[in-house]
């Protein structure tokens, strides 16, 4: 039997050695709480090594395969390259992603700030990351059910743009995004990835950084952008397509507001500026792609000449290309070529729409032959670049299109590409009836028995205009339409001269010394070594012996064949290669009438020789070109300068040239009403028609024809067809300037001949002009009185003046 405790009277002391009953308790469960607190610190520390290993193998998983930040140290994003005229004038815009890299040094703070407001406020103080953003973005995401938010800094944005390049919303990609961001903080400077951003963003319209969509939106710069106008652009990088100015205004002003306001708020603007930017205007430049009709052939050269000099760096763009285009003498010159053509449309009927085939049968009962020849049959191929006669089967007036059969393949024509046929806007079923020929050409390969057309209804043309002086190229046409990429018959396409060329031979018999402008010439058709028997165009009937000036003047042809004979083909050859003529030719006496084929640009440059005092300089159209860095790119260096002629000669030349003006077959030149040189051209057939000449001060040059050497017809001829444009052009260029003659230098002497024969006059000649004369070649023999024919002395001259003046109007 237990026995009870004693007890323990009020206010007696407990033995320090007995227990209570707390400490009992204590002592019975301290022991299991200290066995298990040790367990769980245990537990955790174990999970938190786990987890720091989970974390460390994570970040090792997706470290593995990352790129390296130290790429965008060296990061050449795709630019513009611009290219301009000689005063600056914007001529094209070349990109694969149109852009233009500037400084952040160049931008001024109110538009960073403007970005900065708009995309993360915070840059310059995080690391990187913006824990607070991502947290309150996880929350709305969240109560959303699906991704409604994005935490990204600026520095997430260029990591996600410019070394992900993804835009993937997965759990991994915002792994290595926050982990490149972190080591993007690390390698660059905040400035440094602020300028990569600003330079990277897509602003809407194809441009690409905030340089470009400054000058989109207000055709300015960004570093003149004001307040305004920066929050403007900067209130569209959420949004670069719903929120822009010219898709909405509306949407465009309520993110202005909002950028402003958070600017704003942020202590980024003051009350008054604030209030300020908040009021003004929006002032939007008129929309402009960058692209230009002036001068594509001028811009496809300039292409050429960059990617020739740097191959690598050309792609990615960044250049601004000088040339020495003249924009007021381009629009010119494509007016001018324009002119002539669309005349020559109308005299052939080509304007109004195409013709059916005739249906009813001529007088031997055969069915009439269309001009355009029988359609082709076979299989096109572009390759060839084949000019090919085909049959409309239908049209479609909605889509503004007519089809054609062009042997095995089809292909559609977009009417609104080719008005010159179409002034009066036919809709295509009228303008192309079902049945009518039409001449066409492929613009692509075939492609499961399809390929778009073009319309080559009319002949096409060229120009070329130099600078006297410098020999630079002041306008360029290598075609009707101007478009770029199409086929640039001023420097790609070779023709035969004709008559233009007869200049390059008789400077060669006046430099030699074999001929003067007085020398007498047979123009008698005869029979020439090889059995070669040119004829005189318009069946010249003149017989009695002609000047030499009044040979060019008429366009003789028989009298410039019997030169080159007595000069020597062989020798005239290299004359015309030092002229600047690069195009092959052959030393034979068809050389005289312009048999061998050049290109237009060639016989400008020769002809600009003569104006220039016999001194050939290459032509020259890129006169600078600075690189992305903005360093010159060392331009090729030009060939020297060489004389060919002297000055004298030269003068001379000149001369003769005045004279095909003055009384030959350019009369129509006259109403220039100032002095200019020049000479027509058209070739058998007629398949072109030239007109070379030029001022004291400009070279042009002028062809036109059908590429694949259709005739022209009988009545067109350098006169009619080419000359007219050339006139054009030189009332433009020698427009509010004072009149100039061609100086004339030392060597020369002026001597009184007789128009007959060119020698000096007998007493009381009835017909005496002045002539010039290269020193130490004037005539010396005394002219012998013609016998007086029957009833009217001195017959034979004045017909010999009037075969002349009538040749003005004949085909040469």
């Amino acid at each position: 039997m237990r026995r009870p405790a004693p007890s323990v009277p009020p206010g007696s002391v407990r033995s320090p050695t007995e227990p209570t009953t707390r400490e009992a308790r204590w002592g019975r469960i301290r022991g299991p709480l200290l066995l298990w607190t040790r367990r769980a610190a245990l537990a955790l520390g174990a999970a938190g090594v786990a987890a720091g290993l989970a974390v460390w193998l994570v970040v090792r998983h997706y470290e593995a395969d990352l790129p390296s930040v130290d790429e965008l140290k060296r990061y050449t994003p795709p630019q513009v390259t611009r290219v301009l005229a000689r005063d600056g004038t914007v001529l094209a815009e070349l990109f694969t992603q149109r852009r233009t890299v500037v400084p952040i040094a160049s931008l001024p703070a109110h538009v960073k700030l403007a970005v900065l407001a708009a995309e993360d406020a915070g840059f310059y103080e995080h690391e990187g990351l913006n824990y607070w953003g991502i947290a309150r973005a996880f929350l709305v995401n969240l109560r959303a059910h699906s991704t409604r938010q994005g935490g990204s800094t600026i520095t997430q944005q260029v990591v996600k743009n410019l070394l992900l390049a993804s835009h993937e919303r997965t759990m991994s990609r915002k792994i290595r995004e926050a982990l490149l961001a972190r080591r993007l903080e690390q390698q660059l400077s905040k400035d440094e990835i602020l300028e990569l951003y600003l330079n990277n963003i897509y602003l809407g319209r194809g441009r690409y950084g905030i340089e470009e969509a400054a000058r989109d939106d207000f055709g300015r710069g960004a570093r003149d952008l004001d307040i305004a106008e920066a929050a403007l652009i900067a209130g569209r990088i959420a949004n670069p397509r719903d929120f822009h100015p010219r898709a909405n205004l509306a949407t465009a002003l309520v993110r202005r507001a909002y950028v402003l306001d958070q600017m704003h708020a942020k202590g980024f603007l003051d009350d008054a500026k604030w209030r300020a930017a908040r009021d003004e205007p929006v002032r939007l430049a008129p929309p402009s792609d960058g692209a230009s009709e002036l001068a594509p052939e001028a811009v496809e050269v300039a292409r050429s000449v960059l990617y020739k000099l740097e191959p690598e760096q050309a792609r990615l763009g960044g250049f601004t290309i000088t040339t020495s285009i003249d924009p007021k003498l381009q629009a010119a010159a494509r007016k001018a070529v324009r002119g002539v053509l669309e005349a020559y449309d109308r005299r052939h009927g080509l304007q109004g729409g195409l013709k059916p085939p005739p249906s009813v049968a001529d007088k031997r009962g055969k069915s009439a032959r269309p001009r355009d020849g029988a359609p082709f049959e076979g299989a096109p191929e572009f390759e060839q670049h084949k000019v090919l006669v085909g049959v409309v089967t239908g049209a479609d007036d909605a889509a503004g299109t007519f089809d054609v059969r062009v042997g095995s393949a089809a292909g559609t024509v977009k009417l609104a590409d080719y008005s010159r046929y179409n002034p009066a806007g036919l809709a295509p079923s009228a303008f192309a009836p079902v049945g009518a020929r039409a001449r066409v050409s492929l613009l692509a390969p075939v492609v499961d028995a399809r390929a778009p057309l073009r319309l080559e209804s009319g002949p096409e043309g060229a120009m070329v205009v130099l600078d006297v002086r410098s020999r630079q190229v002041l306008a360029l046409v290598g075609s009707y339409e101007g478009q770029p990429g199409a086929l640039d018959r001023s420097t790609q396409s070779r023709r035969q001269p004709g008559s233009t060329f007869k200049p390059i031979v008789y400077s060669y018999a006046l430099h030699a010394r074999r001929f003067t402008p007085a020398t007498l010439v047979d123009p008698t058709p005869d029979a020439f070594e090889g059995g070669y028997h040119p004829g005189n165009f318009e069946g010249w009937q003149g017989k009695e012996l002609l000047r030499l000036r009044e040979a060019l003047a008429s366009s003789v042809n028989v009298a410039a064949v019997r030169v080159l004979r007595d000069v020597g083909p062989a020798n005239v050859v290299p004359w015309a290669q030092a002229l600047g003529i690069a195009s092959p030719l052959k030393p034979d006496l068809s050389l005289a009438l312009g048999s061998y084929e050049v290109h237009p640009v060639e016989l400008a440059a020769a002809y600009a020789t003569f104006a220039a005092g016999g001194i050939y300089r290459e032509p020259e159209l890129v006169t600078r070109i600075v690189g992305p860095d903005g360093r010159d790119v060392p331009l090729p260096e030009r060939a020297p300068e060489r004389r060919v002629l002297d000055d004298a000669e030269a003068y001379l030349v000149t001369s003769l040239l005045t004279s095909v003006v003055d009384h030959g077959t350019a009369t129509r030149a006259r109403v220039l009403g100032r002095p200019v040189a020049g000479k027509t051209g058209t070739s058998n057939g007629p398949k072109d028609t030239w007109f070379a000449g030029y001022s004291p001060d400009v070279a042009a040059v002028v062809w036109v024809g059908y590429d694949d050497g259709r005739l022209l017809g009988g009545a067109e001829q350098g006169a009619v067809t080419a000359l007219p444009a050339w006139i054009d052009l030189m009332k433009v260029a020698t427009e509010g300037k004072p009149r100039v003659d061609f100086p004339r230098p030392g060597g020369l002497v002026v001597v009184s001949i007789d128009k007959r024969t060119g020698n000096l006059p007998y007493p009381d000649d009835p017909d005496v002009m002045d002539e010039v004369f290269l020193a130490g070649t004037e005539p010396t023999q005394i002219a012998e009185p013609p016998p007086p024919p029957p009833g009217s002395a001195g017959a034979g001259v004045g017909a010999g003046a009037g075969a002349a003046g009538d040749a003005a109007a004949g085909v040469e």
